[in-house]
């Protein structure tokens, strides 16, 4: 047994090291750069080969040589950092789908930890946000089904399915002695990737709930309907990316051009191969994704000048983090709220033919001013005081493997912020008193929609743009000091 044992992994090391070396020169020859290449770990290759043969002969039940590569290929992926990952058939065409803004489920941004799906944000207007699921919750029951020995793409596929059928959920979270029970009923999800209203004449309001193929044309007939409803020219525009995930660059490039000068840099990204060295300018080259006409220019020309105040909380993520980040190094746009949720890497889809690819992390992002968003985020202009509970949102920095900043003194800065706002102490609930004398604790009320009249931030946006003197105080008082 022992030498045919040996002998198969003998027979699949050498295929395997074959297949490398073939890959390796191949890559090698390929680069423009005169790397030179790591060497193959041979020893570290024949103990893969030893626990495959192994698996395949003494494992309680046959187990097919696709399953196990596949494993293995998945294995090396989510082990780098939270976000690369391994896309069989089904994840692929999800990950295409979910870009076009329609498809059935929940409604949930989700990573893995410790073999259980953690919540980074439920998307507005979704099955999932309307039955409570908060930032942060950890699922460990779809169903019957237990979460743990699940891979994220599985537990995705659990949860995705036909509209108007049910599925539960049991999660755990933080403060609560017990789990949380939460039966939904898929639906499929339509998200308005922006939304707009007219606050008062005068004063527009954009929200941006994720960015998708079609979020920069989406915008400008927002911008165009707006300046044609108001009475008066415009004084203000609030840009909303409050539990904005993300989504496309190309969308994010597209935004921050409606705002920006022409050819002002939106963001830049830096990496180990020369691809992931991009300079990413407000263009049509860099948010067209076909020939066609470049649609920014039916953008009223004021667009470029009126004030504007960009909302963000612990759930701007990614492409909204890159916008924020744009308009606050151009000095376009206050930046108010809390600290972002700090996902500042880039993502590359490699397909690998078969309908699979891998979604590697290859680069890092970085605002105009060269500081990095990764594990820190965007550090608003003026901060949300009513917002402190945010410092127990789920964050970048949160995360297990989470790529680092990429500058040590940034890293360091970003740890100890995040140390000393847990270490604070927790302001105590809000105490209202309303006209009939009642007293109410603010802090078990469910907080206000966004762009609603209850909504406090928005309310603080508007404030800024009509009492100029309060409003510069007030920013100086609550300016973060970088």
């Amino acid at each position: 047994m022992g030498d045919k044992m040996r002998q198969f992994g003998l027979v699949v090391s050498g295929a395997i090291v074959g297949v490398m070396l073939s890959l390796n020169f191949s890559a090698v020859a390929n680069k423009e750069t005169p790397e030179v290449a790591h060497p193959l770990p041979v020893e570290e290759l024949r103990a893969f080969t030893e626990v495959f043969g192994r698996i395949k002969s003494d494992y309680v039940e046959p187990v097919g040589d696709k399953k196990l590569i596949t494993e293995a290929i998945n294995g090396m992926l989510t082990g780098l950092d939270p976000h690369s990952a391994y896309l069989d058939t089904d994840a692929f065409k999800e990950l295409q789908i979910g870009t076009q803004g329609e498809f059935g489920g929940l409604g949930i941004e989700v990573s893995m930890e410790d073999g259980f799906v953690k919540v980074i944000s439920p998307i507005e207007d979704t099955p999932a946000f309307r039955a409570g699921i908060k930032p942060g919750d950890l699922i460990i029951k779809l169903d019957d089904t237990a979460v743990k020995g699940l891979s994220l793409t599985d537990a995705i596929k659990r949860m995705r399915g036909k509209p108007d059928t049910p599925i539960t959920l049991t999660v755990l979270r933080k403060g609560e002695t017990k789990p949380l029970v939460f039966p939904i009923v898929r639906a499929v999800i339509k998200i308005q990737s922006v939304k707009s209203k007219l606050i008062e004449p005068g004063y527009g309001y954009i929200r941006i709930t994720q960015f998708q193929e079609q979020t920069g044309e989406n915008l400008i007939k927002a911008i165009d309907k707006l300046f044609k409803e108001s009475s008066v020219p415009m004084k203000g525009l609030v840009l909303d990316l409050r539990n904005d995930p993300g989504g496309l660059l190309n969308g994010a490039v597209a935004v921050s051009a409606a705002f920006l000068p022409p050819d002002s840099l939106v963001v830049y990204t830096d990496g180990r191969t020369d691809d992931a060295k991009m300079k990413l300018k407000a263009s049509p080259e860099f948010y067209l994704r076909d020939k066609r006409n470049d649609y920014l220019k039916q953008l009223p020309r004021e667009i470029k000048t009126v004030p504007m105040v960009t909302l963000v909380n612990g759930g701007s993520a990614s492409a909204s983090e890159i916008v924020a980040g744009a308009l606050q190094d151009h000095k376009r746009s206050v930046v108010m709220g809390t600290q972002t949720f700090g996902k500042g890497s880039v993502q590359t889809i490699l397909p690998l033919g078969n309908n699979t690819a891998i979604k590697l992390t290859t680069a890092r992002y970085y605002t105009p001013n060269g500081q990095s968003i990764q594990a820190k985020g965007i550090t608003p202009d003026i901060l949300d005081e009513a917002a402190k509970d945010e410092t127990e949102r789920l964050r970048e920095a949160d995360l297990d493997r989470h790529l680092s900043n990429g500058k040590p003194e940034a890293k360091e800065e970003a740890k100890s912020e995040t140390e000393a706002a847990k270490a604070a102490p927790k302001p105590a609930a809000k105490i209202q008193k309303p006209e009939n004398g009642e007293v109410k604790d603010k802090k078990q009320e469910p907080p206000a929609e966004f762009g609603s009249s209850g909504d406090l931030l928005l309310t603080q946006a508007m404030n800024y743009f009509k009492d100029g003197a309060t409003a510069k105080n007030s920013a100086n008082s609550a300016k973060i000091v970088n």
